[in-house]
């Protein structure tokens, strides 16, 4: 099996960073044969230092020159044979540390370039053309790129996500996780509906519309608190500002909490009488497969990755794009049907288990190194 060097840039918490936590942590029993190298620290990397995959942690300073040697050496050093970046940024450390090698560089596009300074468009429309293999999460995103760059179809591949699903089998988890009580955290009546949503608060993500969601269902008398968990990104810190705001402004604080950044997801999502999303660009959604495998009743906008991801609506409830009075009514029909609403998200959650396993994904991984 060839030695795969995965590149990361920092090890805070977000998705990319979760995606590559579970592969790591489950490297050795399916077979992948990995180190990782990082370019700055985060809360996550006390666990990825004990995930089973060595890590190494090169810093990038304003030496590019002595980076790129560093980068050189150590993956001469460790026998890799490919390198796997997860940003463009990355993918062009690697091509110019590696020329003369026969090091191969594969690149996961996991967002969109809506959001690119120009800097960065022209990093990625010069090193998308240059690497060996890119990978892609869904296929729509796939076929965005493909057209908008005009790429070789035989070196684009899409490989969904995968979800370790240990973590949502509460009968293999510690007891502190499985008599955790979120409602209890908030002083909340057992007869309120406790709704929630999981996502930072960035470009990708739409939370405002859910905001507006949540007048619209204070206003009809319903019985609820929601829950918002993510953190405020500095960067667009007003996305997040202009949320709490708008709650405090319609009378929506005591029903409504923001509770940041969790390490306890999969035990608030297993509390949850049903999950909302929204979204602008994901390009996969792994917050909606995680609400889906513990098998609540689920409720995302119809964008293109959504549709792909839950069977076109077949596996949760799909509403009109940043329509947040199609959702009001989708939500009623929920409340009045709640046993047709439950027998939908535990057919999703086999359906989840079956096709975006980590397991699945370290297999097509596999696949593609191989391949190259």
């Amino acid at each position: 099996m060839k030695k795969i060097a995965f590149l990361l840039g920092s090890l805070n918490r977000g998705g990319t960073e979760t995606l590559l936590l579970d592969v790591f942590r489950n490297a050795k029993k399916n077979e992948l044969v990995a180190i990782g190298v990082y370019r700055k620290s985060g809360v996550l990397e006390p666990e990825f230092i004990e995930s089973g995959v060595c890590m190494f942690k090169l810093v990038f300073r304003k030496n590019l020159i002595s980076y790129l040697f560093q980068l050189r050496k150590l993956l001469k050093m460790n026998k890799i044979k490919v390198v796997h970046a997860q940003q463009p940024i990355d993918a062009l450390y690697a091509w110019l540390a590696v020329m003369g090698t026969g090091i191969k560089i594969i690149l996961t596009l996991h967002g969109y370039d809506f959001n690119n300074n120009k800097f960065g468009n022209i990093i990625l429309s010069f090193i998308i053309q240059r690497t060996n293999q890119n990978i892609y999460v869904s296929a729509s995103q796939k076929d965005y790129y493909q057209h908008k760059f005009k790429l070789k179809p035989n070196k684009q591949q899409v490989v969904y996500n995968g979800i370790s699903f240990e973590k949502f089998d509460f009968s293999i988890t510690p007891n502190s996780i499985q008599n955790y009580n979120l409602r209890e955290e908030l002083k909340l009546s057992s007869d309120k509906l406790l709704l929630g949503t999981v996502g930072n608060f960035v470009p990708v993500r739409d939370q405002m519309t859910i905001c507006r969601f949540l007048k619209r269902l204070h206003d009809k008398k319903v019985h609820f608190h929601f829950v918002f968990i993510g953190k405020r990104d500095e960067k667009n810190s007003y996305l997040f500002d202009d949320c709490v705001n708008f709650c405090e402004q319609n009378g929506l604080s005591k029903d409504v909490s923001f509770l940041g950044s969790r390490s306890d997801i999969p035990a608030i999502l297993n509390q949850l009488d049903a999950f909302l999303y929204s979204t602008d660009h994901d390009t996969f959604g792994i917050a909606v497969v995680e609400a889906m495998v513990v098998g609540i009743p689920v409720f995302v906008n119809d964008w293109g990755v959504t549709k792909e991801i839950t069977e076109d609506g077949k596996y949760a409830t799909l509403y009109k794009t940043k329509d947040d009075g199609d959702l009001l009514q989708h939500f009623f029909l929920f409340l009045q049907e709640k046993m047709f609403y439950q027998n939908k998200a535990k057919a999703g959650a086999s359906f989840v288990r079956t096709k975006f396993s980590i397991e699945k994904h370290i297999e097509h991984l596999k696949r593609v190194y191989s391949s190259r």
